[in-house]
């Protein structure tokens, strides 16, 4: 979280390494820069090979026509633009996700919490028992669906998990960003980072409604995402995710856009949204 690309690659030198408590980070060492602002490049777009991930777009109209809008701009820039450039598991892996998420949210909680002795709750369990002994206070529109899916969960070691992880770096990785990127020879791939922001409703939920993210999540890959611009007054991204450990090409492709578009305004705290 950065006002800008620079900023957020400054912030990369201080975080790029190898934690030993997290073995996703055991390669650091050997693939990790260690100035990651001689990537920044003004002029990041040319020659580029981006691709599209079309299927993350038509969630919502004004969204498409900024992004179409910058997609052109891209390519006066001398980015080479592949559309569409769909990763062939779009949309199948929601489920394998979700289980993922539920299993390592209440090991990596629970995990967590051990290191707190002075806290008032030491597990998952306890989290939801402090919840319900005071739902006035922190539940008094949505409960904890969530937690309590995630703590009939057992271990890392049950085949569940074990599959479902399975599943989720095969389709996300070899049959998603990896398999779209051979295929098309691309640097990046490109797509809207969300929507406008929406009004929380207490009757309804939640009203998401498109996003670029998983893909690149659940892969555990780089993704960047940068102001675009602006749709009925709030502000939209745009998202450039690749392959592992492509931070570099990502950065100098992001710095390119963001110099050519100069799309960030500083907050305006205002009362309501311009229509």
């Amino acid at each position: 979280m950065a006002r800008t690309v620079r900023d957020a690659a400054i912030l990369l030198n201080v975080l790029a390494g190898t934690d030993p408590r997290d073995t996703a980070t055991a390669d650091a060492e050997s693939k990790m820069q260690k100035e990651y602002t001689q990537f920044l490049d003004s002029n990041g777009l040319r020659g580029a090979r981006i691709g599209v991930a079309r299927k993350y777009f038509g969630f919502n109209d004004a969204v498409d026509a900024l992004m179409n809008s910058l997609i052109d701009q891209m390519k006066s820039a001398g980015a080479i633009i592949i559309d569409p450039a769909d990763l062939e598991s779009h949309g199948k892996f929601d489920d394998s996700e979700l289980l993922v998420l539920l299993y390592e949210l209440k090991a990596d909680l629970n995990a967590y919490l051990a290191t707190r002795p002075g806290a008032q709750v030491h597990s998952l369990a306890d989290v939801i028992a402090f919840n319900e002994k005071n739902q006035d206070k922190e539940m008094p529109y949505f409960g904890q669906d969530l937690f309590l899916k995630a703590q009939e969960k057992g271990s890392l070691t049950e085949k569940e998990y074990i599959g479902a992880l399975a599943a989720n770096r095969m389709l996300a990785r070899e049959q998603g960003v990896d398999g779209v990127m051979n295929k098309f020879h691309l640097d990046a791939l490109v797509a809207p980072s969300g929507a406008p922001a929406w009004l929380a409703d207490l009757a309804n939920g939640d009203h998401a409604v498109g996003g670029s993210s998983n893909a690149a999540a659940v892969a555990g890959y780089p993704n960047i995402n940068v102001p675009a611009g602006f749709v009925f007054g709030m502000p939209v991204g745009i998202s450039f995710f690749g392959r592992g450990w492509t931070e570099p090409t990502l950065l100098k492709v992001a710095y390119g856009f963001e110099q050519m578009v100069k799309a960030r305004k500083p907050p305006e705290f205002l009362a309501t949204a311009k229509f």
